[in-house]
């Protein structure tokens, strides 16, 4: 069994993306790591060749600055990424910049590739999510946060990233990926930066989305990037992946939130107490149906 990773980087020390130790997570798991960088106006290729480990392949891209619709570009990205793997691989781990995957589930990662080899109808293995925001000491535990999603996928070229790529689909009718759910987690650390570098992050991430006056108006009066602004927050209390350990030491900032307070709608509350207690997500946006 061969398993290839794969991810897209554009301007990692300028929006200071921990891609580093994205890279680091899935390393033992994978034969090889094909990282796409675009094309970046600050030490990226540098900061990516300083993890100086053999299974890593370098490439390059020009991003098409024109796609501004949805995030489209970064699928253009990520089936470019894709693309560029083994062909006699048998699985793709895609992993995003400011996602990292534990070590310890890293034998049931392992497991279920194997598990799963042999049975065609799995087209992707669904991971579960913990969103932190703000610091490493919060995680969002409400409908806002995508709970779930597909990050290893099959070898096979008739399966794209779709939309802004957050997941996949499959074939020219965009079908949802058959995907087995596995028992490990994606950690994602988009949310956690100081208020300034959130907010230096988002005006740079919108001119994927926004055109120039767009992106001006809506960030015109905000001098730093307002962590109060949520629905709902948890603590939490179990240990961050050993390659984030040097990151999280080196934080330079504090945010104090509140969780007591929830701020949700009433449809929303209903909706966020029913999950809570029966584990059921109703009306959920899924990009994967899950195989039985």
């Amino acid at each position: 069994m061969k398993i290839s990773g794969f991810t897209i980087i554009r301007n990692a020390v300028m929006n200071d993306y921990p891609i580093v130790e994205a890279i680091r997570s899935i390393l033992p798991v994978v034969n090889e790591m094909i990282v796409l960088i675009g094309d970046s106006e600050d030490a990226t290729i540098a900061l990516i060749e300083s993890i100086n480990d053999s299974k890593i392949k370098i490439h390059h891209s020009v991003w098409n600055n024109n796609l501004r619709t949805g995030g489209s570009v970064l699928a253009e990205e990520t089936n470019k990424a894709f693309q560029l793997i083994d062909p006699e691989s048998d699985w793709a781990f895609y992993i995003q910049g400011d996602e990292v995957v534990h070590e310890k589930y890293h034998p049931a990662i392992l497991a279920d590739c194997n598990n799963y080899l042999a049975d065609k109808k799995v087209e992707g293995l669904l991971f579960n999510y913990l969103h932190f925001y703000g610091t490493y000491d919060y995680i969002g535990d409400s409908r806002k946060w995508y709970h779930k999603e597909v990050r290893i996928i099959r070898n096979d070229k008739k399966i794209q990233a779709y939309k802004d790529a957050q997941g996949f689909r499959v074939g020219a009718k965009a079908a949802k990926i058959a995907a087995k759910q596995i028992d490990a987690f994606v950690y994602h650390y988009g949310w956690v930066k100081s208020p300034e570098q959130m907010l230096k992050k988002h005006k740079n991430f919108s001119k994927f989305w926004h055109p120039d006056h767009v992106i001006e108006a809506g960030f015109k009066e905000m001098d730093f990037w307002d962590f109060s602004e949520f629905d709902s927050l948890q603590l939490f209390k179990d240990t961050h992946p050993l390659v984030m350990q040097k990151r999280i030491q080196e934080k330079g900032w504090q945010i104090n939130i509140d969780i007591t307070q929830k701020k949700f709608s009433f449809k929303d509350k209903l909706l966020y107490h029913f999950e809570k207690i029966t584990g059921i997500r109703p009306f959920d946006f899924k990009n994967y149906r899950v195989l039985k």
